[in-house]
């Protein structure tokens, strides 16, 4: 997940406009931080079959010059890796009274 269409998690160009840039701040650093971070992130929801079409990850820079990734899920990948994210809580031992697999969808859990 080394550039935009390449992997087919949608990739967006940079939004230079998007904040203040301080000079001196080392962006790029950040920037290629992130990008690595989102090509892992990809890389293990494509691993545990989370549909590509509804997932899209960018890469940025914070104010501060660290690296942010922001995902966007549709309603469906989002009920995906809810569930997902539910199923290694239990294997981990870590289900609460909150989180539980047997939560009926919709209730905001």
């Amino acid at each position: 997940m080394c550039g935009p269409g390449d992997d087919g998690f949608d990739g967006e160009a940079a939004d230079l406009e998007a904040g203040i840039w301080v000079r001196g701040e080392d962006y790029l650093s950040g920037w290629r931080d992130a990008r690595e971070a989102a090509a892992k992130l990809g890389d293990a929801l494509r691993l545990v079959g989370v549909e590509t079409a509804g997932v899209r990850l960018r890469a940025a820079s914070g104010a501060d010059g660290s690296g942010v990734v922001r995902l966007e899920l549709s309603a469906a990948s989002a009920r995906e890796v809810a569930m997902l994210a539910r199923v290694t809580a239990a294997r981990l031992g870590r289900v609460s009274g909150i989180l539980s697999l047997d939560a009926p969808e919709g209730n905001g859990r």
